[in-house]
């Protein structure tokens, strides 16, 4: 007799296939120019050898466990927070196991099932998988294309009741873009007189490419609304195996307490981030800058690369860049934009984002990683070009 099927959580879909896009990239295998490649490990970037030493402390030998972890590793990140200009005092530093985890911690903290979160639409498609397994809403705001993706204003202030928080990724991905200081004051004071706390991912904000206002100042100095300031090795230095991020938490002087005793009740639940890697956390964050000298280096040089070969070509436009990883380009709307980088891939074995996969407006945009080795890089450009001139000619 066969068993019944158990009932599975609505937090997980019941469809797991894979979409169009990625069933092509299977059938095809790895393609010869990946601008998609996000993980720094995979770009043949100048990591020291020795780097990793510090993770043999054999203080980690011995289980210590501290819900926000270690304080020398709190200690140290509350240093990096001094090159914006911000003093972080180490006891409002919470460590976590990755900047996803951080955004899970802070939905469990600040929104019971069902509540909602603003976010910004272009962003990550991470969002969309985060709140379904913490079981919230989101309700996105536009950030506009016409005006340098500014977040619009006027739909966040008509948010409904229940929204709890609101994220802003600053600089954005994909779009690069700041938000600007008269706007990171308002959106502050919206969240003050609404009684939302203030999510900010700031896992690019060592990486400025064109730069543009606000690029030299993160979100940990505001002490208007409770503020949530997100960050990591993941991209800070280039190292998404070792698994550490933080928040830093500022605001209000009088709802900081309690904000930080009940973030400590949530972290102390999962214990998940490695005594090691804590523990190595100031030594990684001093002797990997040079990592993140050659990351910020090779995205300039490649970008530079793309503006270069892309000024011969009429039919495609870089959008300005203000910081990140990530590089946007308008192109023709012949087909849409999976179709476009299904056609990528079949012809010229040139891996893209399409634009739909970031909420970009309608059709016309792909997204490139600016990580790739440049040769990679350049030469996957040039035939990504050349297969777009191709098209528009017909």
């Amino acid at each position: 007799m066969p068993s019944a099927m158990a009932a599975f959580s609505r937090r997980t879909p019941d469809d797991q296939r894979p979409n169009r896009l990625a069933a092509v990239r299977a059938r095809l295998g790895e393609p010869a120019f990946d601008l998609t490649e996000s993980n720094p490990t995979r770009c043949r970037l100048p990591y020291p050898e020795d780097l990793l030493e510090a993770l043999a402390n054999p203080r980690g030998l011995a289980y210590r466990p501290e819900p926000k972890g270690p304080f020398e590793a709190r200690a140290a990140v509350a240093g990096q927070y001094r090159g914006w200009g911000v003093e972080v005092p180490p006891e409002r530093v919470v460590l976590t196991a990755s900047t996803s985890e951080a955004y899970g911690f802070l939905m469990r903290l600040l929104a019971d099932p069902g509540d909602r979160l603003l976010v910004p639409t272009p962003s990550y498609p991470l969002f969309d998988q985060l709140a379904r397994l913490e079981a919230v809403s989101l309700v996105p705001y536009t950030l506009s294309a016409d005006d340098g993706w500014r977040p619009d204003l006027d739909a966040i202030s008509a948010a409904p009741e229940d929204c709890r928080a609101l994220v802003v990724v600053h600089p954005n991905n994909p779009t690069g873009s700041f938000i600007p200081p008269d706007d990171a004051a308002r959106l502050a004071e919206l969240c003050r007189a609404r009684g939302w706390a203030l999510i900010a991912d700031e896992v690019f904000l060592p990486y400025p490419l064109d730069g543009g206002a606000g690029s030299d100042r993160s979100f940990a100095a505001s002490s208007t609304c409770l503020t949530f300031s997100l960050g990591g090795l993941s991209k800070s230095l280039g190292l998404p195996q070792l698994k550490l991020g933080w928040i830093a938490v500022s605001g209000p002087t009088g709802e900081l307490p309690a904000a930080l005793a009940r973030l400590e009740y949530v972290a102390d639940a999962y214990l998940s981030v490695g005594t090691p890697v804590a523990l190595a956390a100031p030594q990684l964050l001093e002797r990997g800058l040079p990592v993140q000298r050659a990351i910020a280096d090779r995205c300039r040089a490649n970008l530079a690369r793309l503006r270069e070969l892309v000024g011969t070509a009429a039919a495609v436009t870089v959008l300005p860049a203000g910081g990140g990883w990530s590089a946007v380009l308008r192109v023709p709307s012949l087909v849409d934009d999976e179709g476009l980088a299904i056609h990528l891939l079949e012809s010229a074995s040139v891996a893209v984002h399409p634009g739909y996969l970031f909420d970009l407006p309608g059709e016309g945009y792909l997204v490139v990683s600016l990580l790739p080795p440049e040769g990679v890089f350049g030469e996957g450009v040039r035939r990504l070009l050349a297969a777009v001139d191709a098209l528009v000619a017909g």
